[in-house]
């Protein structure tokens, strides 16, 4: 706004020799454009964006500035001049930004600054030649251009506004949806902790008489079926164990476990290592130079990509294979574990990664495992998403950002 004004004074007084003091009225947007850059410098910083955002240093900006418009006005023709519509965009301006109490003030200032001009203005000479009939298409042609910068104006500032709202709006959705997520692990820790607490003592109970019922029908009664029986005891109880293990949070960040740099091909031999025997996981070996890192809590990782090939192994048949890879999509790596199952609905993908939602048998999971590896890659500023196609098997693909040094090959 301050550039246009100074260009139309400058474009009058030298094309149309139209006599103006351009330096008067070149000092008024200056002052403008300064603190307004000064506002906006000021409000660049991130220990200020909230303060000035809700602080009166806006109200005075646009106070100086329809004082100093208002200035303009008056050294080029008063409530003559067809860009007295200005004001209107201060006005649609203030209406957006500041509150109710402070836009209506602004619309008063402006009206008095409006009326002011009626009184208190230097006449130029075109006003002349408009008054004997010479100058109409002259003044004609500035009240529609004064429309056109008005309209151009309000138009942009609309739509920045307008912007900024939506995107206002989704970042407020997305720190929702978010802090249900963190909710629902609140809520799953805290289930996990007062079962453990409330089961603990009657599981250890149960483990130590079924222990001796076990030593009893084996050295003293004699008998087989008490024993078998005790040993199956013994295994519910470490099977209710193990469920009350897979209910923690453990899974999704250890406590106390600092995240460190590692390798992508390190965490895939560590992988392959932990199932040795089984022969159905492959490794495909990235290649990629220099080796991707990552930077994140390892003993997590390692557990989430286990629960991974898990339960790719449990979705394909007894004699297939699990391919585990990865692939680099700088500044992201993708771990990619592979099955050959009769992969997912539509339906299920869009459930996968909700908390105890499972396709398996009854007793053969809860459905936390997805879950929390949703959640762990979340808090690592990745994401774990699903590709399937029915009858052809699921790609389930945990992404991680990459260090700084390793963001391309």
């Amino acid at each position: 706004m301050a550039a246009g004004q100074i260009a139309t004074a400058i474009l009058v007084d030298r094309a149309l020799r139209i006599a103006l003091p351009l330096g008067w009225i070149v000092l008024a947007p200056a002052l403008t454009a300064a603190t307004n850059i000064w506002l906006a410098c000021r409000a660049a910083r991130p220990e200020n964006s909230e303060k000035v955002a809700t602080s009166t240093l806006v109200v005075w900006v646009f106070v100086l500035d329809t004082i100093c418009l208002t200035a303009v006005l008056m050294l080029t023709g008063g409530a003559n001049n067809p860009f007295s519509l200005l004001y209107l965009v201060q006005i649609t301006l203030s209406a957006m930004i500041l509150t109710k109490r402070q836009t209506w003030a602004l619309g008063g200032l402006a009206a008095l600054c409006f009326g002011l001009l009626f009184l208190a203005y230097r006449p130029i000479p075109v006003l002349e030649i408009h008054r004997h009939g010479r100058g109409g298409d002259l003044h004609l042609a500035g009240m529609w251009i004064g429309f056109v910068i008005v309209t151009f104006l309000v138009s942009m500032f609309s739509g920045k506004i307008a912007e900024l709202l939506r995107e206002r709006e989704e970042s407020l959705l997305g720190m929702q949806e978010e802090l249900a997520k963190k909710e629902r692990l609140a809520s799953l820790v805290t289930l996990a902790a007062g079962a453990a607490h409330e089961l603990s003592t009657p599981l250890g109970t149960i483990a130590i008489v079924a222990r001796e019922m076990e030593r009893f029908a084996t050295e003293t009664a004699r008998s087989s079926a008490l024993a078998d029986d005790s040993r199956l005891i013994r295994t519910e109880v470490d099977r209710c164990r193990q469920i009350l293990l897979r209910m923690s949070a453990e899974g999704a960040e250890p406590p106390g476990e600092a995240p460190e740099r590692a390798p992508v091909d390190a965490l895939l031999r560590e992988l392959a290592r932990a199932y040795p025997q089984s022969g159905r996981v492959r490794v495909v070996p990235l290649q990629a130079a220099p080796v991707p890192v990552v930077t994140v809590p390892r003993r997590a990782l390692e557990q989430a990509l286990m629960a991974l090939v898990k339960n790719a192994l449990e979705a394909s048949a007894p004699d297939a294979g699990v391919e585990v890879g990865a692939e680099l999509a700088a500044p992201f790596v993708r771990l990619l574990v592979r099955d050959q199952g009769h992969g997912m609905s539509e339906e299920t993908l869009r459930h996968a990664g909700e908390p105890f939602f499972t396709t398996k048998e009854p007793g053969a999971g809860m459905g936390l495992g997805v879950f929390l590896v949703r959640t762990l890659a979340e808090r690592l500023g990745g994401k774990l998403t699903y590709q399937s196609i029915p009858q052809r098997g699921t790609v389930a693909a945990l992404e991680l950002p990459l260090s700084v040094e390793t963001t391309a090959p």
